[in-house]
């Protein structure tokens, strides 16, 4: 795992940071590795990643994320990258792997109310993607909507959102 970090870091060549990232993302299936990889720092190199420019790269780089978030400690983390998450979701091309895949993210990151704050400002776009996604793409927004709505804190951002 370690070394995979530091290929990660050390190499600019797309195709190798996507496997990279494919197989922390794996490795990340068995908890004694997402707490190997968040004390050898791997969570902020994998979030360093969402700044690639190649979707591929961005997309694999959301997945180990998604899949690092199963753990409570990582979740905290992680979080420093829900607003660059929350960018990515509405910049990239509706219903894309990358956004399907920031959005799988954003779902995990919202299951407890701790960081549905960071999200306030992306309820437009869910709602937007909600009624132009396709199916793929509703039912995950429709995931993250659930959530939020968990949270009485959030009914007024809910209901008062411009869509």
């Amino acid at each position: 795992l370690q070394k995979l970090i530091h290929l990660l870091q050390a190499t600019d060549d797309p195709l190798i940071q996507e496997q990279a990232l494919i197989t922390l993302s794996n490795s990340a299936a068995f908890s004694v590795n997402q707490d190997i990889i968040r004390n050898l720092d791997g969570l902020s190199v994998i979030g360093g990643m969402l700044s690639n420019c190649v979707p591929k790269v961005k997309e694999k780089a959301l997945n180990a994320l998604n899949n690092l978030s199963m753990n409570i400690k990582n979740q905290e983390e992680i979080q420093v990258f829900i607003t660059q998450v929350c960018r990515t979701v509405e910049s990239a091309p509706l219903n894309s792997d990358v956004q399907l895949a920031g959005l799988r993210l954003l779902t995990n990151m919202s299951v407890t109310s701790d960081y549905h704050q960071k999200m306030i400002n992306s309820i437009p776009c869910f709602l937007h993607l909600l009624s132009e996604g396709n199916e793929r793409t509703q039912i995950q927004v429709l995931k993250v909507l659930v959530n939020l709505s968990t949270n009485p804190a959030m009914t007024r951002h809910l209901l008062r959102a411009q869509v």
